[in-house]
């Protein structure tokens, strides 16, 4: 059959796309338990997610879930840092662990001879980390250090700025690194109260995906989490009273492990989502001041809807025709016309509660003005005035779309797929459907999702930059006074 090679191939449909079975289990603790069969590895995946992520950290106590979260592969009960690595590498594990707004997310994968040894390991590190003073104090000042060091990082000042002045005082205002002042101020016994108001059975979900069966991986769950109990509440303790000396004299004092949060009594977690925020401010442009620096950080957006909206396929899909992918219209401007940055793209922060909606990008110092005027009209143009051509739009999808299976290639990337959709309360079938449903999304349906959620009337453009240089062509910009922001 002779092939036409002056022409690409014609592109087929979407191929039909079905996640594994997930089995749903619960222990008589009350944790929730996903299992995955996947079959193509001999490896297995723990994933286990526990509320309260950054977004849960006390007023004033910012980078504390991030710090609680760093110390638990510090040791359980005897072991060290060093005899839990060493246990890990024993059986080939790999261990991760991530601080998002709404939860922290504990990650170990083992080879499936394995499973159980692995499993055990994690859940000891998560339910009854040692929690030792000398291991907060060296961990603690290395996170100082690093928030000294990203203090000339602009894309991070840029981020850690734009956070507190979208969301003012609300849970979600900071990174999860924290702030230096907070973790100076932080201690041990914050650790360990934090860490028993977030690792409770209650409040986390174990997932398990691998080459097991799911009756061999809810087993393990079992064994390996059905001695877990939640801390008392304050209330309780109150009710209890103190031991009396009797008692005390004959428990003796408590072991590291009660300390760290199995037998102490937990406060109720902040549920950022919950949190109302301050009414959104009119427009403004705010600079935090980088004397001689010879590029501009952008950030440029306001807050949408939480992850829970309807119009999440709309969005995801405008997203991409706006500044999403390399070929999208921000980036086609900014880069390939004018020349101002080597990339600049758009994106949506999903949490459970109000979401930043976010354009960024590194332009040089002199085009900091006119760059930031064309991404305010490429907004602008997609809620209406420039609505996408057939062409953008197929693309678009064509970019959400094809790449979608290699997202569950691995039982690390399946089990890590279970914990969003727990994390955001969607159904098991939301990824066989996610292709369809992006699909469906028509130029009228995006059009209407933009001028829906992205308000030119509430964007706030914060730079990072030369204040002496371009500080008075920024005022051109709005009709009240130019923001001036530290640098903290």
């Amino acid at each position: 059959m002779a092939v036409d090679r002056t022409c690409l191939p014609a592109v087929g449909a979407d191929p039909l796309f079905a996640l594994p079975t997930v089995e749903h289990h619960r222990l008589s603790n009350g944790l929730a338990v996903r299992t995955v069969e996947h079959h193509s590895v001999p490896v297995v995946t723990a994933v286990l997610m526990v509320e309260g992520g950054s977004g849960a950290d006390p007023a004033g106590h910012e980078g504390l879930a991030a710090l609680t979260a760093d110390m638990v592969d510090e040791g359980t009960g005897a072991l060290s840092a060093i005899e839990v690595s060493d246990r890990m590498a024993r059986i080939g594990a790999q261990y991760d662990v991530d601080v998002g707004p709404d939860a922290t997310v504990f990650t170990l994968t083992t080879l499936a001879r394995f499973a159980e040894r692995g499993v055990r390991l994690l859940g000891d590190l998560v339910m009854t980390p040692s929690l030792r003073e000398i291991d907060f104090t060296r961990v603690r000042q290395l996170r100082l250090d690093r928030l000294r060091q990203l203090k000339d990082v602009p894309p991070t000042v840029a981020e850690r700025a734009f956070l507190r002045t979208l969301y003012g005082s609300h849970p979600y205002a900071h990174l999860a690194l924290g702030t230096e002042e907070a973790l100076t101020r932080l201690t041990l016994d914050d650790v360990s109260a934090f860490h028993a108001a977030t690792c409770r059975p209650s409040a986390a979900t174990l997932v398990l995906a691998g080459d097991l069966t799911h009756q061999e991986l809810a087993a393990i769950a079992a064994a390996v989490c059905g001695g877990w109990t939640d801390p008392p509440s304050p209330q309780a303790s109150a009710r209890q009273g103190p031991p009396s000396p009797q008692a005390s004299a004959r428990q003796g004092p408590p072991s590291p492990q009660a300390s760290a949060g199995q037998g102490s009594a937990a406060a109720p977690l902040t549920r950022a989502a919950d949190v109302p925020v301050a009414e959104q401010p009119h427009a403004a442009v705010a600079i935090v001041p980088r004397e001689g620096a010879a590029q501009s950080e952008l950030r440029i957006g306001h807050l949408v809807t939480g992850r829970s909206t309807p119009d999440y396929a709309a969005l995801l899909v405008m997203n991409a025709v706006l500044g999403g992918q390399f070929v999208s219209r921000v980036n086609l401007k900014l880069r390939e016309e004018k020349g101002y940055t080597y990339g600049a793209r758009t994106g949506f922060d999903w949490r459970r509660g109000p979401t930043p909606f976010v354009l960024s990008a590194a332009v040089h110092t002199a085009a900091t003005v006119d760059a930031i005027r064309d991404s305010l009209a490429e907004i602008e143009g997609i809620r209406g005035s420039r609505p996408p051509a057939d062409a953008e739009l197929n693309l678009a999808k064509a970019s959400l779309t094809r790449g979608f299976p290699r997202n569950f290639e691995t039982a690390q990337q399946v089990a890590r797929a279970i914990g969003q959709l727990v994390l955001y309360g969607l159904p098991d079938s939301y990824f066989e459907t996610f292709v369809p449903k992006v699909n469906s999304v028509t130029g009228p349906e995006l059009v209407a999702a933009a001028s829906r959620h992205l308000d030119p009337s509430k964007l706030m453009t914060l730079v990072v930059g030369d204040h002496s240089v371009i500080g008075s062509q920024l005022q051109t910009l709005t009709s009240q006074d130019l923001r001036v922001l530290p640098a903290t």
